[in-house]
């Protein structure tokens, strides 16, 4: 099967394609490199240069490869982005998004595995957040990745466009780099191989519902031969406070974090964790890799990476490397 995936040598993009080649598949990735990185492209894959938001790139690029399956992972995540520049990020978001629609209508796709976000529900009303919690987005970066669940909707049924949408919870691990809420794993890895100090908004007790990658990749294969029509909750259905991630990240590497305590931000969510007990009917789905393990296997990674970048650069040169 031919499968093409957007975003394809991002973080959760780059794990899906590993996935996908070691299953066997005929994969072809779209990405523009704008926070991707080169060296993750698979020499198994038919790679492309180019940017969701470009039409008519797009629509060539399809006609070339006339995927059967679309796993769209290219999106602007970066929420202090969608509040400075909400143009931006509803050019990729929601345009395109279209592009990627439009293109999949034009060529013969069987269906479009979409990545949303816990983002589109804004502060819960009750936990953990199901499927029929109510949509309220609080910022730029939830209505634009809501937005394209509408569309996905519409084209299912004027066009026969099969879909799945799978809103992830906090996804960290390998490759992540240190942005938005789940970034705060990379966030950590960095001040503890670095010596820095870590802050933290509030007192810590904020919960978030922490999902390892290699997890969220496999829903997305799981979604290729099943889920269609359905928006499923991708997450553990466990609540960690930052207090706890910090303990648990102490108690792994043997170092002490240094933390500094600031005022809480206005606007930010206080719980958030979700019931993925849909995706588990639907898919066949549960994430495998409990919270410490994955840790675990961030960190190992990227002191691995560490060691062997300082051996040539000095310490101070290595900030916003890793």
């Amino acid at each position: 099967m031919k499968i093409l995936v957007t975003g394809g040598i991002g973080f959760v993009g780059s794990h899906i394609v590993d996935q996908l080649v070691e299953q066997g598949q005929q994969v072809v990735v779209i990405d523009n490199i704008s926070t991707g990185n080169k060296e993750r492209i698979h020499p198994e894959t038919h790679f492309y240069e180019a940017d969701i938001a470009n039409e008519q790139e797009i629509n060539e690029i399809f006609a070339i490869e006339k995927p059967e399956v679309v796993i769209h992972q290219a999106a602007q995540i970066q929420v202090p982005i969608s509040m400075e520049n909400p143009l931006l990020d509803a050019r990729v978001n929601i345009m395109g998004t279209l592009n990627i629609l439009e293109a999949s209508r034009q060529h013969g796709v069987r269906k479009i595995i979409y990545a949303s976000s816990a983002a589109v529900y804004g502060s819960p009303i009750y936990l953990p957040i199901d499927e029929k919690h109510p949509i309220q987005p609080m910022g730029n970066y939830g209505v634009s990745k809501h937005t394209p669940e509408h569309y996905l909707t519409i084209y299912r049924e004027l066009y026969g466009l099969e879909y799945t949408v799978l809103r992830y919870a906090n996804v960290y691990g390998v490759r992540q780099e240190p942005h938005g809420e789940g970034g705060v794993v990379s966030v950590i890895v960095n001040c503890l191989l670095k010596d820095g100090k870590f802050t933290v908004f509030g007192d810590g007790s904020q919960t978030r519902d922490y999902i390892y990658v290699e997890d969220v990749a496999r829903a997305n294969l799981a979604a290729i031969d099943a889920g269609d029509g359905y928006i499923l909750n991708i997450g553990t259905g466990v609540s960690t406070s930052l207090n706890e991630l910090i303990v648990l990240f102490e108690q792994i590497t043997k170092k002490e974090l240094q933390v500094e305590y600031s005022t809480e931000r206005s606007g930010d969510i206080k719980h958030s964790y979700f019931d993925y007990q849909l995706a588990k009917t639907v898919l066949s789905w549960t994430p495998k890799i409990p919270l410490e393990e994955g840790i675990r296997r961030t960190y190992e990674y990227y002191l691995d990476l560490y060691r062997k970048m300082s051996v040539n650069k000095p310490k101070d040169k290595l900030i916003g490397e890793i």
